[in-house]
C-alpha cells in the first residue's frame, strides 16, 4: 500500500535547509508536461491559514477535546503559518479561490438536515433485522453506527487539514488524491458516481412502488418509474446545496412522520401477505420472529449489507463541509444526525418486526395490508423520497460536472452562465440513467445490499481508515524536515520515500498503534464488502427466481 505525496510522476523534490530555499538548491518540481505538482506541506501550510481565519480563537469545550482527539506529534509539523499570516491576507484571492469561498453558506445545522435527508429512510431496517434476529440485528445496527461515527470524525479532521481556498478539497476523491494519488482519485470518482446514480435510481423504484400502490396496479410499472425520473429531474436544476436546506429540513420530519404512522398502522393490521410472497417469496403463515434468524447466510449478509445502507451518508461528508462556513462546526451536525438515525432505524426496525416478522417488506410501510394505511405512507414517501433523489442527484451530478465538464475539458465554472446550461444537459441525462438502474433491477433489498458492498462499505468504513492512515505516515515522517517556505513552494525534506528512513520514521514513529488499529479496520471493512457482493449476487438469483417475481424493465410491480 503505497503512501505519498500526491504526484503527477514528478521527481521527488528535496529542499535546501536554508530558510531561503533559493532555486539554486531546491531539486525542480516540474513535469515532463510543464504541470507543477503540489506538496503536500503545502496543503497543511495553506489549511492552517484557513482555519485561523474562520476561528482565530482557540477551541472551547468538547470541540477542543475533539481538535486533539488525533493530534499527536507529527501533525502539521514544522507548519508555522503565524509569521506568514498578515501578509497572507493582504494577497488577493485567484477567480477559482474566490469561487470556492462564495459556496461557502451553509451551517452545521444545514449539515445536520442535508446528512439525515442524505438516507432513504429507517424503511428497511425491519427487513434487516428479520434476515439476521433480534440479537445480531440490534448489535450490528449500534457497532455499525459507532464506527461510523468514528470514521465521519476522521474525515472531519482530515478535510479541516487538508482543505483552503487556494488547494479546496470540493468532494471525496479530492482527500483521496491529496493522500494516494491520482489513481486513487479515480477509482474514488467512479465508486462514488455509482453509489450516487444507483441510490437515486433505488429511491426512483421505491417512489414508483408506492405509486403503483396508489394506483393499486392499474398502471405500468416502468411508467410510474419514469414520472419520478421526470420530476427529478426537474429538481435536479437547484445548483447550490443552501437552496436545498429547507427542502432537507422537510424530509427529515416527512421521514419521521412516516415513521411514527408507520408503527401505528403495523400494530392495527396484518400483513400485507401478499406483497411479502411477490417481493420476497415468503409464503402465508403465522408470524414468527427469531433471537437468531434461521436462513441462508447470504440472506443474513446481505441483511447486513441493508444496515451498511443507513450510514452511506459518509461519501458526501467532503462535499457538505465544502459548502459550510465554518468547517470545523461540522461535527456537531454529524454527531447528531447519527444518533438520530441510529435511534430512528433501531425503534423503528424492532417495533415493526415484533408485529410483522418474517413478512416485513423492505420498504416497511408498504407491508400493511390497508389500502388506506398504505396510502398515506405512500404519498408521504413520495416527498421525501424525491427531495432525497434531488440531493443525491445534485452532488452526484456535481462529481460529473468537476471531474470531467472542468478538470478534463477545461469547461466553464459550475456558478457561469454557460454552466448552467451545461448542468441543464447533465441533469437529463443523470436521471435518465437512474430510470434505466431502478427498471432493470426492480427489487429494493437486493439493489440496495448490492450498492453498499460496492461503494457505501467503502466510503463509510473503508477509505476513512485507510486516508488517516496514509496521512499519519506522510506527517510523522516530515517530523525531522526543515521548516516549509512557503516563498518557494517547495518541500525542504531531508530524504525521499525511496529512503528507508523515511518510511522509518513514518511507519513507527508517533502513535503506532492507532496506525495499525486504523488499518486493521481497512482490511476489516474490505472483507466485508466482499461477503456483501457475494451474497447481494445469491439473493438476487433466490429472488428473480421465485414465481411473481417483477422482471427488469416489465409493467408487473414487486408489491
Amino acid at each position: 500500500m503505497p503512501v505519498s505525496t500526491p504526484k503527477l510522476d514528478e521527481k521527488e523534490a528535496i529542499g535546501s535547509p536554508s530558510e531561503e530555499g533559493s532555486k539554486a538548491d531546491v531539486v525542480s518540481l516540474e513535469t515532463t508536461t510543464g504541470v507543477v505538482a503540489v506538496p503536500f506541506e503545502a496543503y497543511l501550510y495553506y489549511a492552517a491559514i484557513q482555519r485561523l481565519d474562520e476561528d482565530p480563537e482557540p477551541p472551547k469545550g468538547f470541540n477542543k477535546f475533539l481538535n486533539g482527539l488525533s493530534r499527536h506529534k507529527g501533525d502539521n509539523v514544522n507548519i508555522d503559518v503565524t509569521p506568514h499570516l498578515e501578509k497572507h491576507r493582504e494577497i488577493p484571492l485567484s477567480e477559482r479561490e474566490a469561487a470556492s469561498r462564495a459556496l461557502r453558506l451553509a451551517s452545521w445545522s444545514s449539515a445536520f438536515y442535508l446528512i439525515t435527508t442524505d438516507i432513504l429512510g429507517p424503511f428497511n431496517a425491519p427487513y434487516a433485522i428479520s434476515v439476521t434476529g433480534w440479537v445480531p440485528g440490534i448489535l450490528l445496527y449500534f457497532f455499525m453506527g459507532l464506527i461510523a461515527s468514528y470514521t465521519g470524525l476522521l474525515l472531519w479532521r482530515l478535510y479541516i487539514r487538508l482543505d483552503s481556498p487556494k488547494y479546496p478539497i470540493q468532494s471525496y476523491a479530492d482527500l483521496m488524491h491529496r493522500i494516494y494519488g491520482t489513481t486513487a482519485r479515480r477509482i474514488s470518482n467512479v465508486l462514488q458516481s455509482v453509489q450516487l446514480l444507483v441510490v437515486v435510481g433505488i429511491i426512483c423504484l421505491a417512489n414508483g412502488q408506492a405509486l403503483s400502490q396508489l394506483a393499486k396496479g392499474h398502471i405500468c410499472f416502468s411508467a410510474a418509474i419514469i414520472v419520478w425520473a421526470i420530476l427529478g429531474g426537474m429538481i435536479g436544476q437547484i445548483r447550490t446545496l443552501k437552496n436545498y436546506g429547507w427542502l432537507a429540513n422537510s424530509a427529515v420530519w416527512i421521514n419521521l412522520i412516516i415513521v411514527f404512522a408507520a408503527m401505528g398502522f403495523v400494530a392495527h393490521s396484518p400483513p400485507n401477505y401478499a406483497a411479502a410472497e411477490t417481493s420476497l417469496g415468503v409464503p402465508f403463515g403465522p408470524i414468527q420472529t427469531q433471537l437468531f434468524a434461521k436462513v441462508p447466510l447470504f440472506f443474513q449478509v446481505n441483511g447486513i449489507m441493508n444496515m451498511v445502507y443507513a450510514y452511506g451518508g459518509a461519501m458526501i461528508f467532503p462535499e457538505i463541509m465544502a459548502e459550510m462556513r465554518r468547517p470545523m462546526d461540522f461535527w456537531k451536525g454529524m454527531v447528531m444526525a447519527q444518533l438520530l438515525i441510529f435511534t430512528a432505524y433501531l425503534i423503528f426496525g424492532a417495533f415493526v418486526y415484533s408485529k410483522q416478522g418474517q413478512f416485513v417488506l423492505p420498504l416497511a410501510y408498504q407491508g400493511v395490508s390497508k389500502y388506506s394505511w398504505q396510502t398515506v405512507g405512500n404519498s408521504l414517501s413520495l416527498i421525501s423520497g424525491i427531495i432525497a433523489a434531488g440531493l443525491y442527484g445534485n452532488i452526484g451530478i456535481k462529481v460529473v460536472y468537476h471531474n470531467i465538464i472542468v478538470d478534463w475539458f477545461k469547461g466553464p465554472q459550475l456558478m457561469s452562465t454557460k454552466g448552467h446550461y451545461i448542468w441543464a444537459v447533465l441533469v437529463v441525462l443523470y436521471w435518465a440513467l437512474a430510470f434505466i438502474v431502478a427498471s432493470a433491477i426492480p427489487q429494493v433489498a437486493v439493489i440496495n445490499g448490492l450498492i453498499a458492498a460496492i461503494a457505501i462499505m467503502q466510503f463509510t468504513y473503508t477509505f476513512p481508515p485507510m486516508l488517516r492512515l496514509g496521512y499519519d505516515v506522510i506527517s510523522d515522517a516530515m517530523a525531522a524536515d526543515y521548516p516549509f517556505n512557503p516563498a518557494t513552494g517547495m518541500p525542504n525534506r531531508v530524504d525521499t520515500w525511496q529512503d528507508w528512513s523515511r518510511w522509518k520514521r513514518g511507519l513507527f514513529s508517533g502513535r503506532w498503534y492507532f496506525k495499525l488499529f486504523n488499518f486493521l479496520l481497512m482490511l476489516a471493512a474490505l472483507a466485508m464488502a466482499g461477503l456483501g457482493l457475494w451474497a447481494a449476487g445469491e439473493t438476487a438469483k433466490t429472488v428473480f427466481s421465485s414465481a411473481g417475481a417483477a422482471t427488469s424493465f416489465g409493467c408487473k410491480a414487486p408489491v
